[in-house]
């Protein structure tokens, strides 16, 4: 009788997103605050707007661009976000090699709790905070992350175990390679805890009228100083990241629930639309409709996919 063939870890991730993600864009797990990534064509610079959040690739390659760095996120590294950031992402992918990827949206109440605990334990550094880091993805992080994708296999499963998974994965991170930057920055102590105080206001409220001089006020700093850090975190002006901050939603509202240019502007809080046009074809490097058009399959958020026969007996 024949022995059985053991898959290597990375090969067996592989596997399960083929099946967890099996169409492109973005593909909700059975758990919330989970989803799955796939590309099966190269994307070049396309702007993005990342939550809080860990992201995963374990095929293909993904490079982040915000201000003058570079952030390679593939099978060796995985990327960590603090705070939500827009920037521009480029996918190395192919029909034949899709990417693909998980990303968790980081729990801040669980992020809160470990960083809590680790404080009051010794040996554990705080670094300078950074709101995005890419780091290598060491063998403990790769199980944990092969686990998970199999709990997401199983809805019992996944009700059961996988949330302990995440929050091993959260744990993993603060006390990786750059676990001291990222827990200095989820600690949101400081400078860096007050500009990411001002980026929740934003993207609870982008819709209404947001004045730089009032999100500066209710953060306790002055307008100049408030200028000065919002870009050292953002790598760009509070007035840009609104902006750009609407026009994602927008784009994602007309992709995902067929709005129209018009009605994805009022709901972003234009009161123009032809402003919104213009503003809109001068960020993405293409009117509205267009822009749509290419995204749908890349932005398209899909239901859980039922893994029929995939889940092992425990």
């Amino acid at each position: 009788m024949a022995s059985p063939v053991i898959q290597a870890p990375h090969e067996r991730m592989v596997e399960l997103l083929y099946r967890l993600a099996p169409h492109e864009g973005y593909t909700q797990s059975l758990l919330d605050g989970v989803r799955f990534l796939r590309s099966n064509r190269p994307l070049k610079h396309t702007p993005v707007l990342y939550e809080p959040s860990i992201v995963i690739v374990c095929q293909g390659r993904k490079r982040g661009y915000l201000g003058d760095e570079v952030y390679l996120y593939d099978a060796q590294h995985y990327l960590v976000l603090s705070v939500p950031l827009p920037f521009s992402s480029e996918t190395e992918a192919s029909p034949e090699e899709p990417m693909l990827a998980m990303a968790i949206r980081l729990d801040m109440a669980v992020v809160a709790d470990l960083v809590l605990i680790l404080d009051q334990s010794s040996g554990h550094s705080i670094g300078a905070p950074r709101g995005m880091i890419s780091t290598p993805l060491g063998e403990p992080m790769a199980d944990a992350t092969l686990r998970l994708l199999d709990a997401l296999t199983s809805p019992i499963d996944a009700r059961i175990l996988a949330p302990a998974i995440v929050r091993e994965i959260c744990y993993r991170v603060l006390i990786g390679e750059q676990g001291g930057s990222v827990r200095a920055a989820l600690a949101h102590q400081g400078q860096f805890g007050r500009i990411a105080k001002a980026l929740r206001r934003i993207h609870a409220d982008y819709a209404e009228t947001l004045e730089v001089a009032r999100l500066a006020g209710e953060v306790g700093m002055s307008a100049p100083a408030f200028h000065v850090h919002f870009k050292a975190v953002t790598r760009t002006s509070p007035i840009q990241y609104i902006k750009s901050t609407r026009l994602h939603h927008a784009r994602l509202m007309m992709v995902r629930d067929g709005l129209t240019a018009a009605a994805a502007a009022a709901q972003v809080g234009y009161e123009s639309p032809s402003q919104f046009s213009r503003e809109f074809k001068r960020f993405f490097g293409r009117p509205p409709g267009e822009e749509v058009r290419e995204m749908k399959s890349t932005l398209a958020l899909l239901p859980p996919t039922q893994v029929a026969g995939l889940a092992q007996p425990h």
